[in-house]
């Protein structure tokens, strides 16, 4: 097979085997997660809104502490926070296939949050590192190595639902089981391949570097931003089955939508990286994709009055996929690439977990709110406009653009 390409050199080895840890790292998370909601809801018994706060803490265990796995990773390297992440991943898994009360529940979630805080800031700094330095090579702009692992992200995510989906035939006991044992060949495969000393990474005390981070108000304005469209994201996993189950009586179809998203993001991604760097800022690309979004929950707020079932009330919920999706694919690459920019030299790691860290707040808030909102018995579209209003509210707090961040158009 030919090495991937992203404008004219080859991927580096390291930048091929990262890209592919985050392909086999989405396999294993999303052939459990799209089916957790429904199992604590049906087999478990839990209310909506604490549902909401099981998927709003395992998103806070993982990016509320992103923080500490990349300052980890600053100090210690890369191997040794991956593979220690990679085995508390199949620790939670396999506790989460057993867990029948809400403590345990609670505890497995928590373990696979943690697990993803220490390898995921750890592989998503390298990269961002990587993409730095072949820009600066001249092999191309940063935004298209973010792309690409957003990409193979998506191809998993694709994936793994698929998976999760044939195995659910059995019981969500195997789907997690088949987790861990996806990722016992991550670590496996990464104990022989990872490098134990990358060229050009140099240990960094942790010491002294959350001071300049809160100080740093363009960062924080960029977390704010980023953190609305995760926010706007997770309700794919809450509002979104819910909602499905409402109009065709099952969850069957929540396989496919999340499907539908991952075939437009391996399909699309790059496309749209490109167009939005030749003709797009970074804050102005972040503003259109949280428009985007927006629009998606405007949609089914639209619709959601009506009572459509069957197809006819699949259509908004595709529509708000499609938005939703189209959205993340301009926010998230250029926030990744825009970051570097605005951390202290030797300190990715420490910021790329930051910006993951105040999204997971609010996202654990955010969740706590959307989930007691689908179970109050509030007029069917309220919900649905008030998740809306979230990323059209965060274009505000977006930060402006360094004068150097203006757009000429490249050369075809």
């Amino acid at each position: 097979m030919s090495a991937p390409r992203t404008d004219r050199a080859p991927l580096s080895p390291l930048l091929r085997l990262l890209i592919l840890t985050q392909l086999a790292f989405n396999i294993g998370f999303f052939a459990v997660l799209p089916f957790l909601a429904e199992h604590l809801g049906t087999a478990i018994g839990m209310a909506g809104w604490l549902v909401g706060v099981v998927l709003g803490l395992r998103t806070f265990s993982q990016q509320g502490l992103f923080v500490v796995g990349g300052a980890l990773a600053d100090r210690y390297g890369v191997r040794p926070v991956v593979l220690t992440g990679c085995a508390l991943r199949v620790a939670g898994f396999a506790w989460l296939g057993y867990a029948e009360r809400t403590w345990s529940v609670i505890g497995s979630v928590l373990l696979i949050g943690c697990a993803a805080a220490l390898f995921s800031p750890a592989v998503e700094s390298e990269v961002a590192r990587q993409a730095v330095l072949r820009e600066e090579a001249g092999d191309g702009p940063r935004a298209r190595v973010l792309a690409l692992f957003t990409v193979a992200g998506q191809a998993g995510a694709f994936t793994g639902p698929l998976l999760g989906a044939l195995l659910l035939t059995a019981d969500f006991r195997t789907v997690c089981l088949a987790g861990a044992a996806v990722f016992t060949a991550v670590l496996a495969g990464h104990a022989v391949l990872l490098p134990r000393h990358i060229p050009g990474r140099e240990p960094v005390t942790v010491r002294g570097g959350l001071g300049p981070l809160l100080r740093n108000r363009r960062f924080l304005a960029l977390c704010c931003g980023y953190g609305a469209q995760l926010l706007a994201y997770n309700q794919l996993y809450l509002a979104l089955p819910a909602e499905v189950r409402r109009a065709c009586g099952s969850q069957a179809p929540v396989a496919w939508l999340f499907a539908l998203s991952s075939l437009l993001v391996v399909g699309a991604q790059l496309p749209v990286t490109r167009w939005a760097g030749r003709r797009l800022t970074p804050r102005r690309s972040l503003t259109a994709g949280l428009l985007l979004t927006g629009a998606g929950f405007a949609a089914v707020a639209a619709a959601r009055p009506a009572g459509l079932t069957g197809m006819a009330g699949l259509a908004p919920l595709a529509a708000l996929v499609v938005l939703l999706t189209a959205g993340q694919m301009l926010v998230a690459p250029v926030a990744r690439a825009w970051l570097p920019d605005l951390a202290e030299p030797g300190r990715i790691g420490l910021y790329t977990g930051a910006l993951s860290s105040v999204s997971g707040l609010l996202v654990l808030l955010g969740s706590t709110a959307s989930g007691a909102l689908l179970d109050l018995g509030l007029p069917p579209a309220l919900p649905w406009a008030a998740l809306a209003a979230i990323p059209l509210a965060a274009i505000l707090l977006l930060p402006g653009d360094h004068p150097t961040h203006a757009r000429a158009p490249e050369p075809a």
